[in-house]
């Protein structure tokens, strides 16, 4: 089932086995005013995906032929859209193994469907995607030079390019606003809710598994020794020479 995107409005994938949850996910999602179309499996999200790349892709964790995990690491490998992850499962591995893959965020089901959209708007809003984001860019609070150099590590905050030891190191959205918050105050102790706050735009108290993946993902792509974990508070931006 499809529906015809509206210009301007962000597209979304909905991937999900369930018909009865599928079809009522996606009649609520148009109430709000998303076009969404739908995928009953993980080949056909992928190919859905492939043949018409959507703007957010809102996918279920238990899904045959291909698993929402499995489904999350193929698109990664060619894209850095936004991606939630849906489940049933709260078991820590479950919520670590879906955000590993390359999930931004997650929502535990059942849900409502206004709990959803808020965290739909939300990924969209930081990752600059359709009207639901602001005027302006990803926060930039730290300097007003356009390159923040720590050692070998290099970040465009104009062109939003990202380079270790003059090579690209391709982020997503999410992990490129974790990693100018802490190059905005190399040394300084980012606690878990501050980051949260920025980077997720969640005042209240949401799961802080969210950071300690992102930054674990961060640590394998720009290094692992450059973010430190300060035990009990969060984490900082060290140099690493």
């Amino acid at each position: 089932m499809t529906t015809t995107p509206v210009p301007g409005t962000p597209r979304i994938l909905l991937v999900e086995d369930d018909e009865v949850i599928r079809e009522a996910t996606q009649l609520a999602l148009q109430r709000y005013g998303f076009p969404v179309e739908t995928a009953a499996d993980g080949l056909e999200g992928l190919e859905r995906f492939r043949a018409a790349p959507p703007d957010l892709l809102l996918l279920d964790v238990m899904l045959p032929l291909l698993d929402g995990v499995g489904l999350c690491r193929r698109i990664r490998e060619e894209s850095q859209l936004p991606i939630l992850m849906m489940s049933a499962r709260t078991e820590p591995i479950d919520v670590i193994s879906g955000l590993e893959a390359g999930a931004d965020d997650y929502v535990v089901k059942p849900f409502e469907t206004a709990v959803l959209v808020a965290r739909i708007r939300t990924v969209l809003r930081r990752t600059g995607v359709g009207p639901t984001a602001p005027a302006t860019a990803a926060p930039d609070p730290g300097p007003t030079h356009a390159v923040r150099v720590i050692d070998d590590l290099e970040v465009d905050t104009d062109a939003m390019e990202v380079r270790v030891a003059g090579r690209p190191v391709p982020l997503t959205p999410t992990e490129l606003r974790l990693l100018l918050e802490f190059t905005a105050a190399p040394g300084v102790l980012m606690e878990r809710q501050t980051l949260l706050e920025r980077v997720w735009d969640y005042s209240w108290g949401a799961d802080s598994r969210v950071v300690d993946v992102h930054v674990q993902r961060l640590r394998a792509k720009i290094g692992a020794t450059r973010i430190e974990t300060v035990r009990g508070f969060g984490y900082k931006l060290r140099r690493t020479a």
